[in-house]
C-alpha cells in the first residue's frame, strides 16, 4: 500500500521548524524596500486565545508564513493588500472530529465546504484505509485548495467491531487479541497515520498494547472510553477522548462492580453483532449511571482527565436541545451540499426527523463539560461530520455555540478550535495563534466573535497555507 506520509506535520516537525525559521530570518534580514510580501491584511483587529485582542494591526504573509504582526501605521510592501477596516482576524479553525469516508456523497465536496466556513484544518478520526488514503492524497496534493488534514485510519476496535460494514459503515477493524493489535498497529504506522484511535469494544489487555505500540512510534492516542474499562483508567493514557460518552459509567459509587458486569456482557453470550452489543450496554448502563451520579466519584474521574483533551461533540450529544432543522438558515446550508444529499431537508411538519427528544443525556453532556471546564480539563471542538446532519464546516460553528452554552467563554471556545488541536499534535509552535513564524491559516470575520460566538459564522475571507480566498472565491468552492 502506498505510503502517503508526504507533508504530515506531526511527522516532520523538525523540518517545518527549520523551514519556518529560515523563511522568517530571510525576510527579516531584508529591508522593507527590498522585500515584497505576498499578502498584507491591514487595519484589522487580531484575536487569538494566547495574545488576546490587538486592534489596528497589519498581518503580513509570505511563503505561507506569518512574517509580521505590526501596527497598521507602519509601512508594508505586499503584492496583495487587503483593507480589513472594521473586521476581525482569527486563527484558522479546526474541526477536530471528522469522518471523510463515512458517507461517500460528501467526501469529494468536504474540502471546499470546510474552507467555505473558515475551517482550515481537520482531524479524520476513523475510516477504512482504502477510502481514507485516496481522500487524504487528494487533499494533500500539490496545489489543492483544501484544509490541512491529519488522519488515524480505521478505528481500533475489539473482537466485536461496531463499525464493521453491516449495518454501519466499515470504519473499524477488529483487535481480538494482543498479537493482532500489534500487527494492526505496525500496518497503520507503515501507511503514515498521524495518530491512532481506540474504540469501545477493546479489552484492557488490547488497550494496553495499543497504547504501548503507539507510544513507541510517537503517535498520539485518541479514543472512546472502552466499555470494559473505567474512564479514570483510560484518561491518563490517551491524549484525547471523544463524545464524553461512557464517562458517566465511572461517575457512580459502584463503578468498579458495574465494569465487571459489562465485561461479562462483552463476552457476548447472545452472539450479537458489534453494533447491537454496544447498543445493549449503552441501554443498560448510560441513563441509570446518569441518574446515579455521585459528585465525589465524578470529581476523581475528572481529576484523571487533566491532561486529556475532551472532544464532546455537543452539537451531536445535545442535538435534542438545538436541532439543525430549527436554524433559520438550514435551507441555505442544504443548498450548498452535494446534489446527491437529498435527504437532509427539514421535515415540513417541523419534527426532529425521527431523532430522540429525550434530554437526559443532552443535559448531562452539557453539565459534564461544564464541570470539566471549571476543573481545567482541556476542551477541543469537533463535530463528527457528516454524521447526524453535521454539515461539513457549518457544524463546527454550531459546536462552538454549544461549548459556550456549556460554560466556555467565546475566547475559550475559539481556543478549543485553534490551540487545543495544535497541542494534540505538538504543533503549537506552528499553529493556533497569529504570530510571526506561525503558518498562515487565518479567518477574516465581519463581526466580533467575542461579542457573540455566533459571529464566528460571519466569514468574509480565509487564508489557507498563505493563499487569500475572498468571499466570492469561497462561495465558488461549493455548489
Amino acid at each position: 500500500m502506498k505510503n502517503i506520509n508526504l507533508i504530515t506535520f506531526a511527522k516532520q516537525k523538525v523540518t517545518i521548524r527549520l523551514w519556518s525559521t529560515l523563511v522568517v530570518l530571510t525576510l527579516i534580514s531584508c529591508t522593507a524596500g527590498e522585500e515584497i510580501a505576498d499578502l498584507a491584511i491591514q487595519n484589522v483587529t487580531v484575536i487569538d486565545a494566547e495574545n488576546g485582542v490587538r486592534e489596528g494591526q497589519t498581518v503580513v504573509v509570505s511563503s505561507g508564513m506569518i512574517t509580521a504582526v505590526q501596527s497598521s501605521g507602519e509601512d508594508v510592501n505586499a503584492t496583495e493588500v487587503v483593507d480589513a477596516t472594521g473586521q476581525y482576524l482569527i486563527p484558522g479553525l479546526w474541526d477536530f472530529h471528522v469522518h471523510l469516508a463515512y458517507d461517500e456523497r460528501f467526501t469529494e465536496a468536504m474540502p471546499g465546504l470546510f474552507l467555505h466556513h473558515g475551517v482550515t484544518s481537520i482531524r479524520d478520526t476513523g475510516g477504512p484505509l482504502e477510502l481514507v488514503l485516496p481522500a487524504v492524497e487528494d487533499i494533500r496534493a500539490e496545489g489543492a485548495t483544501a484544509p490541512r488534514v491529519f488522519f488515524a485510519g480505521p478505528l481500533m476496535d475489539g473482537e466485536h467491531v461496531v463499525y464493521d460494514g453491516d449495518p454501519n459503515p466499515p470504519l473499524g477493524i477488529g483487535n481480538p487479541d494482543v498479537e493482532t493489535a500489534r500487527e494492526n498497529m505496525a500496518r497503520l504506522a507503515d501507511v503514515g497515520v498521524d495518530f491512532v484511535k481506540i474504540y469501545e469494544m477493546v479489552t484492557p489487555e488490547v488497550f494496553s498494547v495499543l497504547v504501548e505500540e503507539a507510544t513507541a512510534r510517537g503517535l498520539p492516542m485518541d479514543g472512546h472510553v472502552p466499555l470494559s474499562m473505567q474512564a479514570r483508567e483510560v484518561g491518563p493514557h490517551v491524549q484525547s477522548l471523544e463524545h464524553v460518552r461512557n464517562i458517566e459509567m465511572d461517575c457512580v459509587v459502584n463503578a468498579s462492580s458495574t465494569v465487571m458486569e459489562r465485561r461479562g456482557l462483552l463476552d457476548n453470550p447472545d452472539g450479537l453483532d458489534g453494533a447491537a452489543l454496544r447498543s445493549q450496554l449503552h441501554g443498560l448502563y448510560r441513563i441509570p449511571s446518569i441518574e446515579a451520579y455521585d459528585e465525589a466519584q465524578c470529581g476523581e474521574v475528572i481529576a484523571s482527565m487533566m491532561s486529556t483533551i475532551q472532544v464532546p461533540t455537543l452539537r451531536l450529544n445535545s442535538m435534542a436541545l438545538q436541532h439543525p432543522f430549527s436554524r433559520s438558515d438550514w435551507d441555505q446550508v442544504v443548498e450548498k451540499l452535494p446534489e446527491t444529499v437529498n435527504d437532509w431537508a427539514a421535515p415540513e411538519d417541523g419534527s426532529m426527523g425521527g431523532r430522540s427528544t429525550d434530554t437526559t443525556f443532552p443535559d448531562w453532556s452539557l453539565f459534564l463539560v461544564g464541570l470539566m471546564h471549571e476543573a481545567g480539563v482541556p476542551i477541543g471542538a469537533g463535530t463528527d461530520t457528516p454524521i447526524a446532519f453535521a454539515a461539513p464546516g457549518y457544524s463546527l460553528h454550531s459546536e462552538l455555540e454549544m461549548l459556550v452554552r456549556a460554560g466556555l467563554s467565546p475566547m475559550e471556545a475559539l481556543k478549543s478550535a485553534t490551540i487545543r488541536p495544535a497541542e494534540f499534535f505538538s504543533l503549537e509552535d506552528e499553529m493556533g495563534t497569529i504570530e510571526v513564524g506561525k503558518l498562515a491559516d487565518l479567518v477574516l470575520l465581519e463581526r466580533n466573535p467575542l461579542d457573540d460566538i455566533t459571529f464566528s459564522r460571519s466569514v468574509q475571507a480565509v487564508v489557507t497555507k498563505g493563499e487569500f480566498l475572498s468571499r466570492g472565491e469561497l462561495d465558488a468552492l461549493v455548489r
